[in-house]
């Protein structure tokens, strides 16, 4: 799934600049603790959190991770917003909850990094 259809249907917002919105994520998932990302995450994978601190941006760096979305209208101090774009980490913000943006993600045809999406 494109940058751009995670925006279109995360009805989300680009952070940071230059953002390619034709970037593939291969999978998504969310956490909130970065040993989770450290251990779950798959490279080029969309990562769904709450957290705003710069660490998120360094672990997502250290993971291969596509893009970071904050959920739940949270926007990352300027450190953050900073790093991510040193680092080309693009940042999504979406108003919806972790559970419904991965629902309307999901629905959309995004499969889970830790499990394939089952063929209906």
């Amino acid at each position: 799934m494109t940058i751009r259809e995670i925006l279109e249907v995360t009805e989300a917002k680009t952070l940071t600049q230059n953002v390619d919105l034709d970037a593939e994520a291969l999978s998504a998932f969310s956490a909130d603790l970065m040993s989770d990302v450290l251990h779950l995450a798959k490279e080029g994978a969309l990562l769904l959190t709450g957290l705003t601190h710069p660490q998120v941006v360094r672990t997502a760096e250290m993971a291969g991770i596509a893009a970071i979305l904050f959920v739940r209208n949270k926007v990352p101090p300027p450190e953050t917003i900073q790093l991510a774009e040193e680092k080309g980490v693009p940042l999504l913000a979406s108003k919806y909850t972790m559970f419904e943006t991965g629902g309307r993600i999901y629905a959309a045809g995004m499969n889970s990094c830790d499990v394939p999406r089952f063929n209906k």
